[in-house]
């Protein structure tokens, strides 16, 4: 079994001015953004990755680098399409304040499966690339590296919740119930019986804990992974 850690891209001038960047490009790390970044790079140091992969928009970008800067080796990167940001149509550049006043607002919060943004795509649609784009590289990494490599794929918000919920098995109307803050890491390991979910938005901590063995989903809980930190 692989797993992958899911990375959102650090905080970026666009979520500082309140504005639904969407795929504008030029949008980039601001100070703050940088600082997490490097922050997320650290708490993957211990960690060898056999990939990273990334969305690719700048502010992604510049994310994966950050995590690349602490890796002890090389790893191979690739920039990957599919994991791109939904396109948000006639939303994109837009302020948040105002897009809360549209009509589309509340589908997007209530009943996301229906939600179709003018100009550009559905949140299905999303889904779909973002779900089938993580599966299929996470099975190529196994199949390259064996069962227990750990890759990394560096995206956005809403795919990585649409991830999220696809490996916890929640249909796409109940995605916004999840929390995925600007360089926080999820972990997803795509077992055989069915996807097990180790963590969820998590800003810190060390997980050099993903370098060991792991097996399968225990009766009772089990005992942890070896190396793993004491409870605090």
């Amino acid at each position: 079994m692989a797993t992958v850690i899911l990375v959102r891209h650090a905080r970026s001038t666009a979520n500082t001015a309140g504005v639904l960047a969407g795929r504008t490009p030029g949008v980039v790390l601001d100070g703050t953004g940088r600082e997490q970044a490097r922050h997320a790079g650290a708490r993957l140091a211990g960690v060898p990755l056999a990939l990273v992969v990334t969305s690719p928009l700048e502010r992604c970008r510049e994310t994966a680098q950050a995590v690349l800067d602490r890796q002890a080796g090389s790893p191979p990167t690739r920039v990957e399409d599919a994991l791109t940001e939904c396109d948000y149509g006639r939303w994109q550049g837009r302020a948040l304040a105002d897009l809360a006043r549209e009509d589309l607002w509340q589908v997007v919060q209530r009943q996301p499966s229906a939600a179709v943004f003018p100009g550009g795509e559905s949140l299905v649609e999303m889904h779909a690339r973002a779900v089938g784009a993580v599966r299929r590289i996470d099975a190529e990494v196994e199949a390259e590296h064996g069962p227990g490599a750990v890759w990394a794929a560096v995206s956005h918000g809403d795919l990585l919740k649409a991830v999220l919920a696809d490996a916890l098995g929640l249909h796409l109307d109940l995605f916004q119930r999840l929390h995925v803050h600007p360089a926080s890491l999820s972990v997803v390991r795509y077992a055989p019986a069915a996807p097990q979910v180790l963590a969820v938005n998590t800003d810190d901590g060390d997980l050099s804990w993903l370098a060991a063995r792991h097996e399968g989903a225990q009766v009772g809980g089990g005992a942890g992974p070896a190396g793993s930190p004491p409870a605090s």
